[in-house]
């Protein structure tokens, strides 16, 4: 019988995981190598399943207790990932991800921000290698290319094969992980373990934690963590994530929608092993006469979207640290948080009528989201399978990972 603890966990276990305790995450995949992955990016579930091992009983606190703990400096594997937001257009991606624009200052450079559109739709096959904080190595596998982003100690490489174009960035040995040299690339991380990190970082008094049942995941048996909101009128299901029995690392990352279907997000390991990989793995020399682009040639954009960067459930852990910027305000909490935010100047969309884009466009802007209107006035409603916005005619944005409805009752309590 697979272990299923219904009981819920509070507040206790968001201490355990952004605490002191606090060790792996830094390690797996740190965030100079990890910026080749998009925010929101899953696994298609075509993994190795062999049936629910019989594990000991474990509670909820203890799987994340376990989670927490777990350190495990290196591993070699291989994981898919897949996403499916919804979106209407692809393009819209490039707005969501910094450097995500084709055609700006940095394209055509090996840069990891313009490899990010690539993973914000589709499936697609990773392979990772870690050996402690200075030593990672993420490469994305296509059908004919291989692009790596490649840390070895001081240094930071991406190369696409058969390119004559490397990115290079420093990175100084001894710096935490997360606080790698301003200019290498940021990004949200790519397995499971950034994934289950950000997830439980919301975990408090609106989420409920169970442990339902066990799974095997690239051969390895695993506890299932299951997280879910409390709260009505989010657009978030469920987060499911399994967990290695034996060394607490998160093997598979499964966020759902609430309104059903495929899952939103869903990543995990094909393969996996947490014996140390060769040194020669991080190892990289610059093809003969291949151009290489140092980091600080290129605009990194890190200011101006930093907050763009947090994947979700990450991004609604974090809207409180942004409350009090001058135009920026929080309403509600948890899982039902939104981003309201004041746009300079009172301007909402450009019309046709204000002569800002041609009549032939106008069909096509009104086409991408769904007219709306309350006390606060008029606007629009631009939706995906996870996060929507509403932009009102006067300029302000109403943004987060709730229902349509949830957001126009938000615009018309604060035009009260």
């Amino acid at each position: 019988m697979a272990p299923n603890d219904s009981a819920e966990t509070t507040g206790e276990a968001t201490s355990t995981v952004g605490g002191g305790r606090r060790k792996a995450s830094r390690y797996i995949v740190p965030v100079a190598v990890a910026g080749v992955a998009a925010a929101t990016i899953g696994l298609v579930p075509a993994l190795a399943n062999t049936g629910d091992p019989d594990l000991p009983k474990i509670s909820a606190q203890e799987l994340v207790e376990k989670i927490a703990a777990s350190d495990e400096e290196q591993l070699s594997g291989t994981f898919k990932i897949s996403t499916d937001l919804g979106l209407p257009l692809d393009g819209l991606a490039g707005a969501l991800v910094p450097g995500g624009e084709r055609g700006g200052k940095g394209g055509g450079t090996a840069a990891p921000q313009d490899k990010l559109m690539e993973l914000t739709s589709g499936t697609h096959t990773l392979r990772v290698a870690a050996d402690g904080p200075e030593r990672q190595k993420l490469s994305i596998l296509g059908s004919s290319s291989e692009y790596s982003v490649i840390h070895n100690q001081g240094e930071v490489w991406a190369y696409e094969n058969g390119s004559d174009e490397v990115y290079h960035a420093e990175a100084p040995e001894g710096r935490d992980a997360g606080e790698h040299a301003e200019k290498a690339p940021k990004g949200a991380g790519a397995t499971p373990k950034d994934f289950a990190e950000q997830a439980l970082a919301t975990v408090g008094d609106t989420t409920s934690v169970t442990v339902d049942g066990t799974a095997q995941v690239a051969g390895r048996d695993a506890y299932q963590l299951l997280i879910k909101p409390k709260q009505s009128g989010s657009t978030v299901g469920s987060i499911r994530i399994a967990v290695d029995a034996e060394n607490g690392v998160p093997l598979k990352f499964t966020l759902s929608a609430a309104s059903g279907g495929k899952a939103v997000v869903d990543a995990g390991f094909t393969k996996v092993d947490f014996s140390r990989p060769a040194a020669s793995t991080f190892a990289f020399t610059p093809p003969a006469g291949a151009k290489v682009t140092e980091a600080d040639e290129l605009e990194t954009g890190k200011d101006e979207h930093g907050a763009a960067q947090k994947a979700l459930p990450g991004q609604l852990a974090e809207l409180e640290d942004l409350a009090g910027e001058e135009g920026f305000n929080v309403i509600g909490e948890g899982w039902t948080s939104i981003a309201e935010i004041k746009a300079p100047g009172g301007k909402g969309l450009p019309s046709a009528e204000s002569g800002e884009v041609p009549a032939e466009a106008q069909g096509f802007l009104d086409a991408l989201g769904d007219k709306v209107t309350g006390k606060f006035g008029s606007g629009t409603v631009f939706t995906t399978r996870l996060v929507n916005a509403l932009l009102t005619d006067d300029g302000s944005v109403y943004v987060g990972a709730v229902t349509k409805d949830a957001l126009v009752r938000a615009a018309d309590a604060a035009a009260r």
